[in-house]
């Protein structure tokens, strides 16, 4: 039921976004919505901030930026054109009902763990965020993203979690459910940036796409891609598996900008048989 819901709501955010929308020379696409990431083209030497926040503009004018679960109806983006010109946009950020998922059957140390798994999961947290801070030159997020597994869709973002009786934080990825060694690819090309097994996570890579944007691969049974390693997309980085906080085999696939988990479902293609 989750799935399918979502099925029918991403179409309508891609119908209603799908075209470039202008800001005197800067265009982008994306979904301007709750968990939207846009990407544009803006000429070179624009600056850009979103709610205060600075926007990187590439050399050649490519950029990200993008929208968490819980904003606000609007957004402020500031833009100082090439020749001093400033201007300020509201942009409408629509908003996005969020689905409630039950899971159970968890071991009781995943859901409530106990003080040395506090401390591992509080270290393990700041490497994360470390890795998704990374504000690289890269523009490997202008591609088109591609699935990096094929499956069962059994999670989707935003979700309320309901972890055995117990309310958790949101679900901040998409779960694409297969057999334990279904090859994983990368979404999208760039380099991986932290490699590890994570209490929660279990086996995860984290790739760097370009200016704060980033891709998120959980739940592993086997990490091929090397940490620093330099991957193309639809490159074979990684296994499928069931470690970490899981009820079986699957993939958490979480796509970020900096700090901001947001919806990779609206850019990807629909599945094939």
């Amino acid at each position: 039921m989750i799935a399918r819901r979502l099925m029918l709501a991403a179409p309508a955010l891609l119908l209603a976004c799908a075209r470039p929308v202008a800001a005197q020379s800067i265009t982008w696409n994306g979904v301007v919505a709750q968990g939207g990431l846009l990407r544009g083209q803006a000429p070179p030497g624009t600056r850009m901030e979103l709610d205060g926040k600075p926007v990187r503009v590439a050399p050649g004018g490519q950029f990200a930026m993008g929208f968490g679960r819980d904003h606000d109806d609007s957004a402020s983006l500031a833009i100082t054109h090439p020749d001093g010109r400033r201007e300020e946009r509201r942009l409408p950020v629509a908003k996005r009902d969020w689905d409630i998922q039950r899971i159970t059957g968890l071991p009781g140390g995943m859901v409530s763990p106990d003080a040395a798994a506090l401390r591992r999961i509080t270290r393990e947290r700041a490497q994360l965020a470390a890795a998704r801070a990374l504000d690289s030159a890269g523009t490997g997020f202008m591609a088109d993203m591609a699935w990096p597994a094929r499956g069962r869709i059994s999670g989707i973002f935003g979700s309320q979690r309901i972890l055995n009786d117990q309310p958790r934080q949101p679900h901040y990825g998409l779960d694409v459910a297969a057999p334990t060694g279904t090859p994983i690819t990368a979404a999208l090309p760039g380099r991986v940036t932290l490699s590890g097994d994570f209490f929660f996570f279990g086996q995860i890579l984290v790739v760097d796409h370009g200016q704060g944007v980033n891709t998120l691969y959980a739940h592993l049974s086997e990490r091929i891609a090397r940490d620093g390693q330099v991957v193309e997309q639809g490159e074979r980085i990684a296994l499928m598996g069931a470690t970490g906080r899981v009820t079986g085999p699957h993939l958490h696939f979480s796509l970020s900008w900096y700090q901001l988990f947001l919806d990779p479902q609206p850019l990807l293609p629909p599945q094939r048989g």
